[in-house]
């Protein structure tokens, strides 16, 4: 087996709605692998065929293992991954009400390891096949049979605003647009989506700036940036990318790779 790194799109027109990408990680020759990723208002199902996941975190490849499945919430502070032993996931990565149209009741406040998000007989399928034609007829199907549609009027509502108002965002004013408070709008976001309103806010802003510079204008500088969206000034563009990725901007763009044709931008580390 080759390694492999690919993304790709759902094609089901319920499934697309809610799951932005598909991708496939294959290293089969790897020893350990090491890196980090970064906030997002995304989250993801990883499918690990056969791990185990030690008490730090680490994957652990064994050949034995029976799949692991984990979901990662949406998350405000860097994640470093690191991987023993060769690797085969798929990965499926929701928008931020996604993964409620398929799955009840979860808990988004950390790290889910002992759910069964796809049966043993599943996995077994998806497992069968790196053609990701054949895997994106897979988890289409899988997912599109657990649909029950998810509503949260306040959410939608709430989320609608921060996506169209990113660059001029106030909480007071998406509460009284809603008429509900502050408090009552904090408690809903951190229930489903597992942070507050404001750093929800924070990340959408950031993953705007580093999609403008990663893939529509690469010559734009720092201070064009602050500018565009709306921050106070350099400094607090800074200290965003500080709290977010532990790094200034330019050691941020600097240590990136971008991996498939999404927008995964890891610090990969050598």
């Amino acid at each position: 087996m080759i390694e492999i790194f690919e993304t790709f799109k759902p094609k089901n027109s319920i499934v697309k709605k809610h799951v932005d990408y598909y991708y496939l990680d294959i290293k089969p020759n790897n020893a350990i692998n090491e890196f980090q990723c970064f906030p997002h208002f995304n989250n993801t199902i990883s499918l690990y065929k056969s791990h185990i996941r030690l008490k730090n975190g680490e994957m652990k490849f064994e050949e034995t293992a029976k799949p692991f499945q984990i979901f990662t919430p949406l998350r405000e502070k860097v994640l470093n991954v690191k991987q023993e032993g060769k690797v085969h996931r798929m990965v499926i990565v929701l928008h931020p009400l996604g993964i409620q149209q398929f799955y009840e009741n979860l808990d988004f406040s950390y790290y889910i390891t002992d759910y069964e998000f796809f049966t043993q007989n599943e996995l077994k399928e998806i497992f069968s096949t790196t053609e990701t034609n054949n895997l994106t007829n897979l988890l289409d199907s899988f997912l599109e049979k657990r649909f029950k549609k998810f509503e949260n009027a306040i959410l939608e509502k709430s989320l609608q605003y921060i996506f169209n108002h990113y660059e001029d965002f106030s909480v007071a004013e998406i509460s009284n647009q809603i008429g509900i408070s502050r408090q009552h709008l904090n408690r809903i976001f951190q229930l489903h989506l597992g942070v507050s309103i404001k750093k929800f806010h924070e990340i959408v802003l950031f993953r705007q700036t580093m999609n403008k510079k990663l893939f529509e204008n690469s010559e734009s500088n720092f201070t064009e940036l602050a500018y565009e969206f709306n921050f106070n000034d350099q400094s607090h563009f800074n200290k965003i990318y500080k709290n977010l990725t532990e790094n200034s901007p330019k050691s941020f763009f600097n240590k990136g790779t971008v991996l498939g044709q999404e927008d995964i931008f890891w610090h990969l580390q050598s």
